[in-house]
């Protein structure tokens, strides 16, 4: 059979084993070929039929359900069959064979999500959604994700655009007609209303930021001299014995990684080899990725010994720490040293005393992890947002504000009015172009 360019097919679910696996095909006028695969039994639309899945050849791959959703009732949009197979990898590839000799492709990453997109199934935030919901790595970042997927976050952006799109009319009609007499500003409370619309893009913009550090966490990255307690930190975050532990200097070689949540915040935090002069060529490969970690770091935890203090070849670890990263001072083993936890800030600096032995004080630690982070209590009313989401809604806001400062020049005022309004449309897909479209799907798994 020849090629359906309209045709894509994937395995949609995870590889590997599993009790069940599907093989998804999308495309126009699929009827024929559903009751195809169905040994030529046409499939009730939105039923499951009990099938034997046969090859080319009429050898039997499986037996399992067949799925036929006809356009326009399907996620894409377009018509869909979905062949529910025994979750082999094996099994999984023969129906996907099969699916490709009757006419499919095989489907790019996210081209199915990406048609339901461009068939207006879902706005271009419900389908990124789509993909953060599959990459969820804690309860509140999925909670987040599905309500996203439900349309909580483009009904808000779409609730604060229509609020610009009314007052860009007004606007714009005042200009076509400048003979009236009337205030404008003034009848229709313009300044008003644009703050109005200023404080509801500021609530927005601090959801999606909260979400945005649901979705990405918070790099934080241990470093101190060799034997001042990093592994130990690193298994009390951690809450069981994630790193080894031993009173032997050099005992962790490399970056060793650990995703922990904090108050529902992805926290990744990487425990570091120690930083010292050594001449084992292992040791200086892993101080060699200690300072590859440090430079991608949002947080830098630089642990000291209580008892000593700052010594100089922590000062020295410090001229080299990048400027501009927020920095924690963690004075460790205050038990040894026979000192309460505490903390203290000075001249913007914190340090932070505690027992990565026994737990004291890491409490204080957390706290101000969270703090660092921006995080603040918001309930679970907060959008998973990505960095594009985040960018578009401050230009909004940017420019709102700028609208505020133009009121006795109606034409810039307009304009940066326009300007926010195409801002806010980018992030439900109105106004996107091509090339941004062909980045976000890329990054989808294969099969959604």
């Amino acid at each position: 059979m020849g090629r359906r360019p309209d045709l894509i097919t994937a395995i949609a679910t995870a590889p590997g084993r599993g009790g069940v696996g599907i093989v998804r095909l999308s495309g126009t006028d699929l009827g024929a070929l559903a009751a195809t695969l169905g040994n030529g039994h046409p499939p009730t639309p939105r039923h499951a039929s009990f099938c034997a899945f046969h090859d080319g050849d009429g050898r039997l791959i499986d037996e399992g359900l067949l799925l036929y959703f006809p356009a326009p009732h399907s996620f894409t949009g377009e018509d869909v069959i979905e062949l529910h197979g025994h979750g082999g990898p094996v099994v999984m590839q023969l129906l996907l064979d099969r699916a490709l000799s009757l006419g499919a492709r095989l489907a790019e990453p996210g081209e199915f999500t990406r048609r339901a997109f461009l068939n207006n199934k879902l706005d271009l935030a419900q389908a990124e959604a789509v993909a953060d919901l599959i990459e969820a790595s804690t309860v509140a970042a999925a909670r987040s994700a599905v309500r996203s997927l439900s349309g909580a976050f483009s009904d808000a952006i779409g609730r604060v655009r229509d609020q610009l799109i009314d007052l860009r009319m007004l606007v714009e009609a005042t200009l076509d007609f400048p003979e009236e007499e009337i205030d404008f500003l003034a009848a229709a409370r313009a300044v008003e209303r644009m703050q109005g619309i200023e404080r509801a893009l500021a609530d927005v913009l601090d959801r999606a930021e909260q979400g945005a550090l649901l979705r990405q966490g918070l790099h934080v990255v241990l470093v101190g001299q060799p034997n001042v307690g990093k592994s130990s930190l690193l298994n009390q975050l951690a809450g069981h014995e994630r790193a080894i532990v031993t009173d032997i200097a050099g005992t962790t070689r490399d970056a060793l990684k650990e995703t922990i949540q904090l108050a529902g915040i992805p926290l990744h935090v990487i425990d570091t080899a120690g930083l010292r002069d050594t001449g084992d060529t292992v040791e200086k490969i892993g101080i060699e990725r200690t300072w590859r970690e440090i430079d991608n770091a949002d947080v830098i935890v630089r642990l000291v010994d209580a008892r000593s203090g700052l010594t100089a070849e922590d000062r020295a670890i410090d001229a080299r720490l990048p400027p501009g990263v927020p920095r924690i001072t963690v004075e460790n083993k205050c038990d040894l040293a026979d000192l309460p936890p505490q903390r203290t800030d000075t001249d913007g600096a914190t340090r932070i005393r505690l027992s990565a032995k026994t737990g004291n004080g890491v409490a204080l630690l957390r706290e101000h992890l969270l703090k660092l982070a921006g995080w603040h209590p918001h309930g679970e009313d907060v959008f998973l947002a990505r960095k594009r989401h985040l960018t578009a809604l401050a230009n909004a806001l940017a420019h709102v504000r700028e609208a505020q400062a133009r009121t006795t020049a109606l034409e810039l005022m307009a304009e940066e009015l326009r300007l926010g309004h195409e801002a806010l449309s980018e992030i439900t897909g109105e106004f996107t172009p091509d090339d941004l479209l062909g980045e976000i799907f890329s990054r989808f798994c294969i099969g959604k």
